[in-house]
């Protein structure tokens, strides 16, 4: 009797020491080295994604990993898409990531005011899409980071894009301001395509906004820098300064040597410049220029414009500008 008190004591004591080695296994740090990225089709079995994920180095055993799945596991079916495993990630929190569908967030980023040139660019070059893209029309996306999916088509990403600004241009356009200088969805596009060149600060794009409003109203020429460069760049940055032929061209773009807004927009706006556009601010101003600190020092009349520009050649001159 006291053999077979003594065998029970030890059997289980193995099976102690035998789930504490399970439990270490399936919760313990994981065998990867280093980040490892995996993707699960749709359909794919336990089974296939556990060879998968043994052959990626994420866990040590396929055979160990279905097993401990069944016996600690939630019993939850895991998802399609692609995983990024962190390094040492336990087999325990593989599983958890699989069924949770907390797949591996690839983004293309769209900063305010980039070109179309740029932004068909920007997709190019998104690794993991396939099929190519076209420069789209000038002022149809809508800046923003837009997620996607490993082999998800490039143009399905650009539709997306360009569906966002209908939807945003819709909705400001619904709740514009009464009595505003632009009379249609497009002319505001064009109009903040303008606003989202000429100022990096937010704080002033509805004053920006305000004057080119006004000289709207008033049939004054814009004048607006951006306009002379876009035709020659097509919204890339020009590099120098502007060439004195460019000021006089005729072109559908220089709001130097026409009256309105130019042909359509020179760059993709952001949802900030379109609003402002559609609810400027209060304001009499009809000029602006630069003030040394990345602003702008607007004025009403053209005395006290000449006056700030004074200032700011003063400045430059002083500043070796």
């Amino acid at each position: 009797m006291r053999k077979l008190g003594c065998l029970g004591l030890l059997l289980i004591l193995a099976g102690i020491v035998a789930g504490f080695v399970a439990l270490q296994l399936w919760g313990g740090p994981g065998p990867a080295r280093r980040n490892t990225t995996v993707q699960i089709a749709d359909g794919t079995s336990l089974a296939s994604a556990s060879a998968q994920l043994e052959k990626a180095g994420a866990i040590r055993s396929a055979t160990q990993f279905r097993l401990f799945a069944r016996l600690f596991g939630s019993g939850a079916a895991i998802k399609a898409g692609e995983y990024r495993i962190p390094a040492h990630l336990s087999a325990s929190d593989v599983l958890k990531l699989l069924q949770g569908g907390k797949t591996l967030q690839r983004m293309v980023t769209i900063p305010e005011g980039w070109p179309s040139v740029l932004v068909a660019q920007a997709i190019m070059k998104a690794d993991g899409m396939t099929g190519k893209v076209s420069p789209p029309i000038e002022g149809t996306v809508l800046p923003d980071s837009y997620a996607f999916d490993r082999d998800q088509p490039r143009q399905a990403l650009l539709d997306r894009m360009q569906g966002a600004m209908v939807r945003y241009l819709a909705q400001a356009w619904s709740n514009r301001a009464p009595n505003i200088a632009v009379h249609t969805p497009r002319e505001a596009l064009i109009l903040a395509s303008i606003v989202e060149k000429e100022t990096g600060k937010p704080e002033e794009r509805r004053m920006v906004a305000a004057v080119y409003s006004n000289r709207l109203k008033l049939g004054m020429k814009l004048q607006a820098d951006p306009t002379i460069i876009y035709p020659h760049t097509r919204g890339l940055p020009l590099g120098k300064r502007i060439p004195g032929p460019w000021v006089t061209e005729q072109n559908g773009y220089n709001t130097y040597a026409m009256v309105g807004l130019p042909a359509g927009p020179i760059c993709n706006p952001g949802r900030a410049s379109i609003d402002a556009v559609l609810n400027p601010a209060q304001s009499n101003a009809l000029y602006f220029v630069a003030d040394g600190s990345g602003g702008h020092v607007f004025a009403d009349t053209l005395e006290q414009h000449n006056a700030n520009v004074a200032k700011w050649r003063a400045y430059r001159a002083a500043h070796g500008i």
